[in-house]
């Protein structure tokens, strides 16, 4: 027989049950998850921009987003966490994508690899990433392959796709140019191939007429020079200029010395007025057409916008060398906006698994937008952007065409 409990033992042990119940219960409440590089005051994230190489321009892109992240940090991060945002080097080459992605992984600990740049450059390492698991979050091209939730769960897109743009200059060049000899400089490689694709289905059946020069270049050629006097010689009077910012200048300037005036379609990677069309001279792009998802301080519509300010705050402060109204800090920038809702909208639930459900549960409009785009994600819609506006060049900054539309 068991015996009785002395009355203030038995207080005891309540009031200690009473604390160890009550103490109990906010740890469940403030429970946190995380994995590899994310803790209570850090997130971690990769990623890769070509600040040498042949597409070094492009990498004024990664500097915009660090502006973004230390704005952020600023204020305070992202639920009271700092962003820790490692951006390395990979000079535009795929092998040194490959490595310097690893490094960031297996390193360095990243949570994410995020807006790496460049379309062979992240179809290299999109195979290791989603064996491992770990996001491979708005990568920095348009290329299509990177929205296929099914093929490559782990892996998601941003801007609108190469194959969106190209079907929208051939609607286009179909409705103002119905005869048409299109000539079409490409470079030789994934990118330029899912641009020309996008270009040859909007043609259709009209394609193999309307084509009349299909000429390519690889990326460590010196000049396209002897392309240009090809494209002039077939008379062509539709240039379509799937080219990267080195290129696309020196097709501008050299089509001018040519004294060859097609109407001019140039894609936007590359419609950057201070890496592109003031090299080759602004006088030469009078009249080149592009598209655009994206706000630069130049544009009237951008006017009175509060995101705008802040871009222009960010980029005085924290990436004075940059041109606020170059499309590709407007680009990185807004990219950083998005990756940082993302993080919002995790809580503490810094998993890798919760933030790819989280990228996929998106509806938002990042700063530097156009107005009446959007970010629109879900389960089995990794394009975030798919709306643009045509644009064209007047000499001293682009001028809309037209409404925004479905790409």
């Amino acid at each position: 027989m068991s015996k009785p409990v002395d009355a203030g033992l038995r207080r005891t042990l309540k009031i200690g049950a009473g604390l160890a119940l009550a103490s109990a219960f906010p740890l469940v409440r403030a429970q946190k998850k995380y994995d590899t590089g994310a803790t209570d005051t850090e997130i971690k994230l990769g990623n890769l921009s070509p600040y040498s190489g042949p597409a070094s321009a492009y990498g004024t892109c990664g500097k915009s987003m660090a502006a973004y992240f230390s704005q952020l940090n600023a204020a305070g991060g992202v639920n009271g966490r700092k962003i820790n945002f490692l951006t390395l080097d990979d000079a535009y080459n795929p092998a040194k994508s490959v490595e310097q992605t690893r490094k960031l992984v297996e390193q360095d600990e990243v949570l994410l690899m995020f807006a790496a740049l460049g379309t062979s450059h992240n179809m290299a390492v999109q195979r290791y990433l989603n064996a491992k698991k770990i996001p491979q979050l708005f990568v920095n091209t348009g290329a299509t392959r990177f929205g296929d939730p099914k093929a490559n769960p782990w892996t998601m897109g941003w801007q609108p796709t190469y194959q969106a743009e190209g079907r929208m200059y051939a609607k286009h060049i179909l409705q103002t140019k119905p005869n048409a000899k299109i000539g079409v400089l490409m470079q030789n490689d994934d990118f330029g191939k899912d641009y020309m694709k996008g270009l040859v289905d909007g043609l259709g059946d009209k394609a193999k007429t309307h084509i009349v020069q299909h000429l390519t270049y690889e990326v460590t050629d010196p000049t396209i020079d002897s392309q240009l006097v090809t494209l002039k010689s077939a008379g062509c009077d539709v240039f379509v200029s799937i080219t990267t910012p080195k290129f696309a200048a020196q097709a501008i300037r050299k089509a001018a010395e040519l004294g060859w005036k097609p109407e001019h379609y140039l894609v936007s990677v590359s419609q950057s007025m201070t890496s592109v069309l003031k090299p080759a001279g602004f006088e030469n792009a009078v009249g080149v057409i592009s598209s655009t998802y994206l706000l630069t301080p130049s544009d009237p519509a951008a006017a009175g916008n509060k995101d705008v300010a802040a871009y222009l705050a960010a980029m005085k402060q924290y990436h004075p060398s940059g041109d606020p109204d170059d499309s590709l800090n407007a680009i990185g920038y807004s990219v950083a906006a998005t990756m940082a809702q993302v993080l919002r909208q995790c809580g503490d639930n810094l998993t890798r698994e919760n933030v790819m459900k989280q990228a996929a549960s998106l509806n938002f409009v990042p700063p530097m937008l156009y107005p009446g785009i959007e970010v629109k994600t879900s389960a089995d819609d990794f394009f975030p952007i798919e709306k643009k506006i045509l644009q064209r060049f007047n000499g001293k900054a682009y001028e809309a065409m037209g409404q925004v539309m479905a790409a």
